[in-house]
């Protein structure tokens, strides 16, 4: 049985939320041109305890990373004006954005996109839909300390 989005937020409580005031709230990107899809993460990641910013396309993208210098990015691959995958490699190429892991997002899961994703920069690929619960535990894997991004 699929779990609505209210029912994981009161589940969420229920158990054990992580508290919003923790020493450091880590930062996300979240990008994604789905409104629903888009707000729906950001909503959860901010229940769950991250600052979070968004963008709706892959020149925003590339824009608020460079700006707020996310601990990670949530990269939609399917985008309108720069795609995700350019966004990714661009984002790579960037000295001042590359070490940010990007978690790649597509609902268009055909054999070769993760491959394709990782040589694009991506550090994981993750098919859509995914539960909000489900993208956090990957999230906080990728942010252990081996994978955290080096400040200037």
């Amino acid at each position: 049985m699929t779990e609505t989005f209210t029912q994981t937020l009161e589940n969420r409580t229920a158990d054990s939320p992580r508290p919003a005031n923790s020493v450091e709230r880590r930062r996300v990107l979240v990008v994604d041109d789905f409104d629903d899809a888009r707000e729906m993460y950001a909503e959860y990641l901010e229940f769950v305890g991250f600052q979070v910013e968004v963008a709706r396309n892959g020149v925003e993208a590339v824009e608020k990373a460079q700006g707020a210098l996310p601990d990670i990015i949530l990269m939609d691959l399917s985008l309108p004006i720069m795609d995700g995958w350019e966004a990714t490699r661009r984002l790579k190429q960037d000295q001042r954005t590359r070490d940010i892991p990007v978690m790649a997002l597509s609902g268009h899961v055909l054999a070769g996109n993760a491959e394709q994703a990782r040589q694009a920069g991506a550090d994981e690929f993750v098919a859509k839909p995914c539960l909000p619960q489900d993208l956090e535990e990957r999230i906080h894997r990728m942010l252990k300390p081996s994978k955290s991004k080096s400040k200037p």
